[in-house]
Order: C-alpha cells, then sequence, then structure tokens
C-alpha cells in the first residue's frame, strides 16, 4: 500500500516521503496514529505542490546564507572584556557575546543559537575562532580576538 508520511519515521522514511508499506502496519498503525495518509492522486498532487513550494523557499533560504556567509568571510571580530591582570577573564564570553559583537561591527543579525565556539565558554583573552552555521552545509568561520578593556 503507498502511503505519504505525515513525519519522519525511524527505519522508515522522512516527512513527506512516498512509501510502499504493508496494508495492515498502514491501515492498524500508521494512518490511525495520524503517522501517514493514503497516497491517492489528490494526495499526491497535494504532495508535489507542497514539494514545489517547499523547495522555492529552500532556494531562497540558501541564497540568503550564502549572501551573508560572503560578508562574514574573513572576519576578526574585536571583543572588549574586563579581564585581570593575568588574562583571566571576568564571567565569559559565549556566543550572545558573539552575536552582538557580530551586529554592533558587521551589522548583520545572527540568531546566537547559530554560533559555535570551540570552547563551550572563552575565559581567558586571545584568539580563538568561532563557527557560525548559516544553513545545513553553508557555515563561516569567524576570528576572535578577546582583548582586555
Amino acid at each position: 500500500m503507498e502511503i505519504i508520511l505525515k513525519q519522519d519515521i525511524a527505519g522508515l522514511g522522512y516527512k513527506n516521503d512516498l512509501i510502499t508499506v504493508k496494508n495492515g502496519y498502514a491501515r492498524n498503525y500508521l494512518i490511525p496514529k495520524g503517522m501517514a495518509v493514503l497516497a491517492t492522486e489528490s494526495n499526491k498532487k497535494a504532495l508535489a505542490e507542497m514539494k514545489k513550494q517547499q523547495s522555492y523557499k529552500e532556494e531562497k533560504i540558501r541564497k540568503e546564507a550564502e549572501t551573508i556567509a560572503e560578508a562574514l568571510k574573513g572576519t576578526e571580530l574585536t571583543i572588549g572584556v574586563k579581564a585581570s591582570s593575568t588574562g583571566k577573564i571576568f564571567g565569559s564570553v559565549n556566543n550572545i557575546i558573539i552575536a552582538n559583537a557580530i551586529k554592533e561591527q558587521k551589522n548583520l543579525e545572527i540568531d546566537r543559537k547559530k554560533i559555535v565556539v570551540n570552547d563551550e565558554h572563552i575565559k581567558e583573552t586571545g584568539k580563538y575562532k568561532a563557527v557560525v552555521k548559516l544553513h545545513k552545509d553553508i557555515q563561516v568561520e569567524i576570528d576572535l580576538d578577546v582583548k582586555a578593556e
């Protein structure tokens, strides 16, 4: 029996996949639990239209991410923090502070959840690297220069 999955199911497929399963599995488990619908002609047409719209949106998001990646490429952010004479920071530098520094210095709004620092938090002054994951396959590495104010 052909069905269209409404959600990801481990070992079976991903959301909006058109798959073939045994009749009993579809009728007694997948369809009653709301995990799938029958692959009728109208459902197949609706799925094709939805995939077409989704690919258009995905391409738009991808182009936007590539534009931001070009703007961030080769960037070195200078982050001023309060630190002791030995270089130990009072507090730490995390992805929130890095996102604010990008906004101030590059005038780009980046979600803090997309910024990954090699160390969880930066606790000393010095040079570090962070990765900004803009899309599932577009990421940019930026240099951080943490200095005492």
